[in-house]
């Protein structure tokens, strides 16, 4: 078969580089156009991008796929099936109806749990004991197709977004390769069940401000869900420092107040419980351990967040 394939990030890559070491012929790469970063911001091409240009691989750049001018290199690729992974462009039906197999996407939640933009975040931030992914056709809702395949995966009690992510890529890049060589053997698809349908929103930098108010086990699941973006964040003295590693315990005081400040954590009262945080960041600088953020930005008992 020839499989197109849609996506950007380091997810979506590790799917591309499985489907060509499984020997898959790829005509095309759709990903999205170079951005700006680094202290120079400087155009960056895209992960998916990266891969392709190794591999000898058009690569198509629009910033959206709505026109026939958009659309016509796909339609010129002749392909049998488009794999969608984290793309971050939305599909209109023409562009879903042009592969004769139709297009499959990677998604990294077990539908129809989680539909949505950042369902990794949303499922350690709920304090799901696990999640896993989904391989799905696609049809012109939010990750409301039919599914093809599922693997289950358990979240850790240390899980980050981060760590989660990485494991699930290569989950995902392996379930999209089965999938691809049952799909010519009539590989069928199951619609989703009506229930049990969450929605796993966008993360907004707005919500990386911790609320001390709120149960110490919720702020470490925060805190747990933004690393490594876009960082829980916790005001000190007008100074806004994040919190990359943290674990809720039994303590308790006015939430904010500092309890006890040394090596092996800053103690935090929060609504229920109190959270030890062992890994800060300040401003400008690095991450590090407790004992050492200490040394360069001591933290006395009694100080309060806001």
């Amino acid at each position: 078969m020839k499989v197109a394939f849609a996506g950007t990030p380091e997810f979506a890559a590790a799917a591309l580089e499985a489907i060509l070491a499984a020997g898959f012929e790829v005509p095309l790469v759709l990903t999205q156009p170079d951005r700006p970063a680094g202290r120079g911001m400087q155009l960056q091409p895209s992960p998916v991008k990266q891969v392709a240009l190794a591999a000898g691989i058009p690569v198509h750049q629009p910033d959206k796929l709505r026109t026939p001018e958009q659309q016509a290199p796909l339609a010129a690729a002749g392909a049998d099936v488009l794999v969608v992974a984290a793309y971050g462009i939305i599909l209109p039906q023409a562009v879903l109806d042009l592969p004769r197999h139709g297009c499959l996407n990677i998604h990294a939640s077990l539908l129809p749990r989680w539909r949505g933009a950042a369902p990794i975040h949303r499922a350690i931030q709920a304090g799901d004991a696990a999640t896993g992914i989904t391989i799905m056709q696609m049809d012109a809702g939010l990750d409301t197709g039919p599914m093809l395949m599922k693997r289950t995966e358990p979240i850790g009690p240390d899980d980050t977004t981060g760590s989660l992510h990485d494991r699930l890529a290569w989950i995902g890049a392996e379930l999209i390769v089965e999938a691809l060589e049952a799909l010519p053997r009539g590989l069928v698809a199951t619609p989703q069940p009506a229930d049990g349908v969450t929605y796993a929103a966008k993360i907004g930098k707005a919500e990386a401000g911790i609320d001390w108010t709120r149960p110490a086990a919720e702020i470490e699941r925060a805190i747990r869900a933004f690393n490594p973006f876009p960082g829980a964040v916790a005001t000190l003295h007008d100074t806004p420092i994040k919190l990359w590693r943290a674990r809720a315990i039994d303590a308790g005081g006015s939430p904010g107040e500092v309890l006890l400040a040394e090596g092996a954590g800053v103690i935090v009262a929060c609504g229920e419980g109190a959270l030890c945080v062992t890994e800060l960041q300040k401003p400008g600088g690095k991450r590090l351990a407790a004992a050492d953020f200490l040394r360069g930005m001591p933290i006395a008992t009694g100080a309060r967040f806001d």
